[in-house]
């Protein structure tokens, strides 16, 4: 588990791999984004996708997925939640069949003024698709557990 501490700058880090389904990609969007360009062959034809497309919601709950599924590796972040998710951008779309994989990279960090027991972390998440292309872009307000609480930067 990393800490605060621990987090080096402007040091891109790959992980996580996920397979999309058909049928993820339509159960999602049947239960949270019935757009018809995710649930129909024919209407996805008629569109700039021109097949069935996940969802950016989508997308982005599977990118949860593999950032949770990192920090409980023990090689992740000994993560406390986040305050927010600035300038999501869904770059290219997915569609089933792609695989997903992600690179973070840390950006800022300080601790808090007020919570000395964590650090605020600012990053950039990019996740592509097999091809090595930008599928998803944000970046990340992350809060993070210090090793020692008195520390200073």
């Amino acid at each position: 588990m990393r800490y605060y501490e621990d987090i080096e700058l402007n040091k891109p880090q790959r992980f996580g791999s996920k397979q999309v389904t058909r049928e993820e990609v339509i159960d999602f969007a049947s239960k949270y984004d019935p757009q018809p360009f995710h649930l129909s062959d024919e209407i996805a034809a008629q569109t700039h996708f021109g097949r069935i497309s996940a969802s950016g919601w989508h997308t982005a709950s599977m990118v949860m997925r593999m950032v949770v599924d990192y920090m409980s590796s023990g090689e992740g972040q000994a993560g406390l939640g986040s305050p927010g998710v600035d300038e999501l951008r869904w770059v290219k779309p997915v569609y089933p069949g792609d695989t997903l994989s992600c690179e973070t990279e840390m950006v800022e960090k300080r601790r808090s003024r007020n919570r000395p027991e964590m650090g605020i972390t600012k990053s950039k998440l990019t996740c592509f698709n097999q091809h090595g292309e930008v599928v998803m872009t944000y970046i990340a307000n992350g809060l993070i557990r210090t090793r020692d609480p008195g520390g200073v930067d």
